[in-house]
């Protein structure tokens, strides 16, 4: 079992734009220092269906009231700041940043265990034609490798991502290599496991991390 770097078609040179975006990495900084009802916020402005902050300080008074403390409303502001300028990239542009904001994110929460963390990567196994599409994050371990695909929502989980970090299990186990498989949406547990429900897809083997518990990335090994 190997990584390699994914090809560098249209595709994904126009994606690098997006990933290599300053907003993109300071996005997913604040949230990965933000309490679970930023987050939801967050989430809620990316969507881009109210810009106007002021809407949004008075659907969340406990982030932006007088209750919280300073500092508390400082990150909420700042963070609401950077969700709203993802939502006002207008709809095609707004879709890829959601997208390339859950990958850093995953990505910076993982960095905290160390190793090596990286992106678009494959992984290819010898005698198996290599997939077309890389994973989104990969840890690169000499004793347990790990890859991530990320999805901004639930509607994102289809046949095909399930299929394909299935396939990644099997393919390690046949050379004896336990590897983590692991689908991260940034979306609620429930909707996302009605999703998975849904699909005839093998799922047993792949570990689901939602929004409410994205920061145990972070904090402990899968």
């Amino acid at each position: 079992m190997r990584f390699q770097d994914a090809a560098r078609d249209a595709r994904a040179v126009v994606y690098a734009g997006i990933q290599a975006d300053p907003l993109v990495a300071r996005l997913a900084a604040l949230l990965a220092a933000a309490t679970p009802a930023e987050r939801w916020m967050a989430r809620a402005a990316m969507n881009g269906e109210r810009t106007d902050a002021e809407i949004w300080r008075r659907m969340f008074p406990a982030l932006f009231g007088e209750g919280p403390a300073a500092e508390l409303r400082d990150h909420s502001e700042r963070l609401l700041a950077a969700s709203l300028e993802v939502a006002n990239r207008g709809e095609q542009a707004r879709s890829s940043y959601r997208g390339a904001v859950v990958e850093e994110l995953t990505a910076q929460l993982l960095a905290r265990r160390g190793g090596v963390v990286k992106r678009e990567r494959r992984v290819l196994f010898d005698g198996v034609p290599a997939e077309i599409h890389p994973y989104d994050v990969t840890v690169e371990s000499q004793t347990r490798p790990e890859v991530y695909d990320c999805k901004w929502g639930a509607r994102g989980i289809n046949a095909d991502v399930l299929n394909q970090l299935d396939d990644a299990r099997a393919h390690a186990a046949d050379e004896e290599i336990e590897i983590t498989v692991a689908l991260v949406v940034f979306d609620a547990r429930r909707s996302a496991e009605i999703r998975v429900d849904r699909s005839s897809a093998p799922r047993d083997g792949t570990r689901l991390v939602a929004l409410e518990n994205i920061d145990e990335l972070g904090v402990t090994h899968p």
